[in-house]
């Protein structure tokens, strides 16, 4: 055999070897792919620029992590912004701040709150936190099982966004998402938290299938009623 034919041999070898191998690659991909594929196609309808936003008497506003300061990221900042301007223009009438209390991100809910009402000019009175929504599974579940919220819009950037609506909506509450104002969102920033997202998803289902409670379970709690009241 020629130096040649022996040379394609080879090759036609490494081919047959390697084929299962992209055949077992692609099959993982997808498989993967399916918890992010019900994220986004759960939530299609649902999903809202500030201005085409639709009404409820409760905006979730999701936590994020805080500046060393104390004071809300420039994202986080974004959410209570486009939350304010809800509550401004009378298509939300509270809002429930969740997030972290007092975890390695900071005070979430103190920022939180701080920003709402002292710069955004917020109604004290309008205002819940709940400091136990460690995670966006966490504040869905939470959210309707201490606070007995049914309705709702919750408020993240737009690569988060999908996640969240489909999470509360699955768990029985319902929501529309408003996409949150993100001065730093560059292509780069973007890109890289849809890349984080998109294998968040993954858990996201895991938790949604076993239906798995909150970290931190509470009793029920009347804030959110009052402020409905008093607001």
């Amino acid at each position: 055999m020629s130096r040649a034919g022996h040379r394609a041999r080879l090759l036609a070898g490494v081919r047959r070897r390697r084929r299962p191998l992209i055949i077992l690659g692609v099959v993982a991909l997808l498989l993967s792919s399916i918890p992010w594929l019900w994220t986004t196609t759960s939530a299609r309808g649902h999903l809202y620029d500030e201005a085409a936003a639709p009404s409820a008497d409760v905006v979730i506003v999701l936590g994020t992590r805080v500046g060393k300061d104390g004071r809300p990221s420039v994202r986080l900042a974004g959410r209570l912004e486009t939350a304010a301007e809800l509550v401004n223009s009378g298509r939300a009438r509270v809002v429930l701040v969740s997030g972290d209390g007092g975890g390695r991100s900071g005070d979430e809910i103190a920022a939180m709150t701080a920003y709402l009402t002292g710069e955004l000019g917020v109604d004290p009175r309008r205002v819940v936190a709940d400091p136990y929504g460690l995670d966006t599974y966490d504040t869905c579940a939470r959210a309707r099982d201490v606070y007995g919220v049914s309705r709702a819009l919750i408020v993240t950037q737009s690569y988060h966004l999908a996640r969240a609506v489909t999470l509360c909506r699955h768990l029985g509450v319902d929501t529309d998402g408003v996409r949150a104002r993100c001065d730093d969102c560059s292509a780069l920033l973007l890109t890289h938290q849809s890349l984080r997202d998109y294998l968040a998803s993954g858990k996201a289902a895991w938790d949604a299938l076993r239906r798995r409670p909150p970290e931190v379970v509470s009793p029920p709690s009347t804030a959110l009623d009052d402020a409905l009241r008093d607001g």
